[in-house]
């Protein structure tokens, strides 16, 4: 006969454990949406999902390890505030890891105590320490006023939003703007690469309306102060989705291009041929007069299905897209001639540089596809500080250290052009030219009108004699010129260039480090942005 000699554990007898253990199922299950039904309606009422159905939808049901569940304020709205208003964890979306903080409106109006504040900062140290993506998915009023008029919330802040440039460069940073977003939301948005927002539901901004009203004057809707339309108009986010679904989508897509770190490699697509491949060399016009859709051309040489527009809204001179090729992902600068003939202005000096900025921090090429008359003149362009602005695309691009490919499509003038990234002015990693660009100082007809209007108004006939000047000089304006003096690499047809571009993609993925240039100053600490 065998005695039973196992002792329960120190302070608990065994007959106890499973009511700690049910007391604790109890607690973690009160804060699940199924335990709050009224407050899930009126936020479905709302029109939106609720924060664990967000992160639901975000990693297609997956794997999300959530941690600071059971966190409360301490005060007393503390049983009001379940997971004091944000679920916070580490969730895998398409299969690679990220962090993911989801803001809950349904506690206290999404309002951020110091506890939940906490948790969103473990959110950022598990993404510096594991070097994983961080998504934050907004929707809430900012600073919660119960703990905020008190001085001790100078206290805490400042670390977050230093941990979020911690961040920046290392791993991809993206906020979903799914609510009301005024406030520490922009904040936070504003540091981060990538911003999304929801036609009619979000918003986001320095303040909202009653605010607006009380220290302005100004009689303004939520709507018309920061919503989707507004802010990405004004390039303050990147994309307006029309529902929380595609806001998601766009997440995934995004980082579907991106490594999880600045040192990783990032997924590659599978390389299927453009359906309108065959149609390339008739997108561009012969004629520098006519405007095109430059979105035709990343349609024909980019891979089946891969454009993914960045900032469509703002700017509309300018494209920025991630596409692929040969399966590689590519970030693209393009001119757009439908939109100022495709003059660079500040805005669409700002959106390239981040954009550019952004691609080379994850070691994603570039492209820069080339037709544009210039810088845009004038007062106006000239109260939007375009010098320093322009300096700033210019500085980006140099700074660069991927892969930069430049393609002359058309139209390439002047300093526009160098800024561009033209000809030799960054040593770009292939400069080509296609026949119909057009390489010179300024436009040939704008040039003949200032350096050669006393000879044209002597003349018996000054229309026929500017035809004439006009005929004379295009002769040394010619593609194959710039390639004889060796400004461009070669003069190729548009339907060569994908096929020249694969193989400069495929040489870059295959020398280790990803086609990367060493810096061009070892030691030096940082360059020093224009603006």
């Amino acid at each position: 006969m065998t005695t039973d000699t196992t002792e329960p554990a120190i302070g608990t007898e065994a007959h106890e454990l499973p009511e700690i253990f049910e007391r604790v199922r109890a607690a973690r299950d009160s804060v699940l949406d199924a335990a709050r039904p009224d407050e899930v309606a009126r936020q479905h009422d709302r029109g939106r999902s609720t924060a664990r159905e967000r992160v639901e939808i975000l990693t297609a049901g997956g794997c999300f390890t959530e941690f600071g569940a059971l966190a409360i304020p301490d005060t007393s709205e503390g049983s009001r505030a379940p997971a004091d208003g944000v679920v916070t964890g580490v969730g895998e979306i398409d299969g690679r890891p990220s962090a993911i903080a989801a803001f809950d409106f349904t506690v206290l109006g999404g309002s951020n105590g110091t506890v939940g504040m906490m948790k969103i900062e473990r959110c950022v140290d598990v993404a510096l320490r594991d070097r994983i993506p961080l998504v934050l998915l907004c929707d809430g009023g900012g600073h919660r006023i119960q703990e905020g008029l008190d001085s001790r919330l100078a206290a805490f802040g400042s670390p977050m939003l230093q941990r979020l440039v911690d961040l920046s460069g290392l791993v991809p940073t993206i906020a979903v703007m799914l609510g009301p977003g005024f406030g520490l939301a922009t904040n936070l948005a504003a540091l981060c690469d990538f911003v999304v927002m929801v036609r009619e539901i979000s918003t986001m901004g320095m303040s909202a309306a009653p605010f607006v009203l009380a220290g302005t004057g100004e009689q303004l809707t939520n709507e018309e102060i920061g919503g989707a339309d507004v802010q990405t108009a004004h390039g303050i986010a990147d994309l307006a989705a029309d529902d929380e679904h595609e806001a998601l989508d766009a997440v995934r897509a995004y980082l579907s291009y991106l490594p999880a770190h600045a040192d990783g490699t990032g997924p590659r697509g599978s390389g299927r041929r453009p359906v309108d491949a065959d149609r390339i060399d008739q997108i561009v016009p012969a004629s520098m007069r006519r405007a095109y859709d430059v979105r035709d051309m990343l349609d024909a040489l980019a891979d089946e299905d891969s454009v993914f527009e960045i900032r469509a809204a703002a700017a509309p001179n300018i494209v920025t897209s991630f596409i692929r090729i040969d399966g590689h992902a590519l970030g693209v600068v393009a001119n757009q001639s439908t939109h100022l003939g495709g003059a660079l202005d500040s805005p669409a000096c700002e959106k390239a540089a981040h954009f550019i900025a952004v691609c080379d921090a994850f070691g994603v090429p570039l492209l820069l596809l080339v037709d544009l008359p210039g810088f845009l003149i004038g007062s106006a362009a000239e109260a939007s500080q375009l010098g320093r602005r322009s300096g700033r695309l210019a500085y980006e691009l140099a700074v660069a250290t991927v892969p930069r490919f430049v393609v002359v499509m058309r139209k390439a003038y002047g300093a526009a052009y160098v800024a561009m990234g033209g000809g030799r002015s960054i040593d770009a990693d292939l400069v080509v030219a296609w026949p119909t660009a057009e390489i010179c100082a300024m436009p040939i007809e704008s040039a003949v009108d200032i350096a050669y209007r006393r000879d044209i108004a002597a003349a018996d006939d000054p229309e026929r004699r500017r035809r004439e000047v006009i005929c004379s000089l295009r002769t040394a304006v010619d593609p194959v010129r710039a390639a004889q003096g060796f400004g461009i690499d070669d003069v190729v047809m548009p339907s060569d260039t994908r096929g020249l571009l694969s193989a400069a993609l495929n040489r870059s993925a295959s020398n280790g480090s990803g086609g990367r240039r060493d810096a061009r100053v070892p030691g030096k600490r940082r360059s020093i942005s224009p603006i």
